[in-house]
């Protein structure tokens, strides 16, 4: 049987800048698109140099993704996590767990890649993906 593959949109992240969906629905999985530290109402990039703050604006992104397509982080498997310098990980990571922990109520937390790489914007100092299986 042939799943629909299906757009998930909200106005609680941020409309995508390219051409490409928020996140994108296959039977049980989920993808959400990378995200990054942008308000979702003013499409305006956050907290310059503060990759701490910009962490959590950004997997708050993902989250109203993830909460569109009908799924929460207990349901995420993978998270893909972007920096453009290792000199952040600490803090990075730091924000992460304090994000994470609380939001994956099974114990079990998400796997998890970090990539130092160049991002789109010079202002971006993280970008995060999501990969969720529904039941």
């Amino acid at each position: 049987m042939s799943h629909p593959r299906t757009a998930v949109t909200t106005t609680d992240a941020p409309t995508p800048a390219h051409t490409f969906s928020q996140g994108v629905r296959k039977g049980p999985l989920l993808q959400v698109s990378g995200q990054g530290p942008v308000d979702p109402v003013s499409n305006e990039y956050l907290h310059p140099g503060d990759v701490r703050a910009q962490t959590l604006r950004t997997l708050g992104n993902v989250e109203a993704v993830l909460r569109a397509g009908g799924a929460t982080f207990d349901d995420v498997v993978m998270l893909r996590v972007y920096l453009t310098t290792r000199d952040d990980f600490a803090a990075m990571n730091e924000a992460y767990g304090e994000f994470l922990t609380p939001r994956c109520t099974s114990g079990v937390l998400p796997a998890r890649t970090t990539v130092m790489t160049g991002l789109p914007r010079a202002e971006m100092l993280v970008e995060i993906d999501a990969l969720a299986v529904l039941d």
